[in-house]
């Protein structure tokens, strides 16, 4: 790595936060040798890795053979009507916040659609 401020710490995990008010610093774990350290940090992202973990969908909603929801592109709407996916358990190719984010206020908006027109129908009918 070019940059020298920045370290890798392999077979490693976060086991505290430290600080009070704010983050001052990480307690980790070598997984391997069990050696604890603690370092200067003053924030810190957490990421979950790439499993959909859509277990609980199963059976319920469209899923594809790795576990993703799938959708009706370019909409963020599954086989249930009225239910719409986002974020990291329907995107397996990017995984990135900002595309998880990205399609969340689809969802939103493709949800707030759905609504509108469900009340519209309502309406036409009385």
């Amino acid at each position: 790595i070019a940059n020298e401020k920045i370290s890798f710490l392999w077979d490693t995990e976060v086991i505290d936060i430290l600080g009070e008010d704010k983050v001052t610093g990480l307690r980790v774990r070598n997984v391997k040798t069990g050696a604890e350290s603690d370092l200067d940090a003053t924030g810190l992202f957490v990421a979950i890795g790439h499993d959909p973990r859509s277990e609980l969908l199963a059976g319920q909603i469209d899923l594809d053979d790795e576990g993703y929801v799938q959708v009706q592109h370019p909409t963020t709407a599954t086989n249930q009507i009225g239910v719409f996916a986002a974020g990291d358990v329907v995107d397996h190719r990017y995984r990135q916040a900002i595309t998880a984010a990205g399609t969340g206020c689809a969802a939103a908006l493709d949800a707030e659609r759905f609504l509108a027109d469900r009340d519209h129908e309502a309406l036409s009918n009385h």
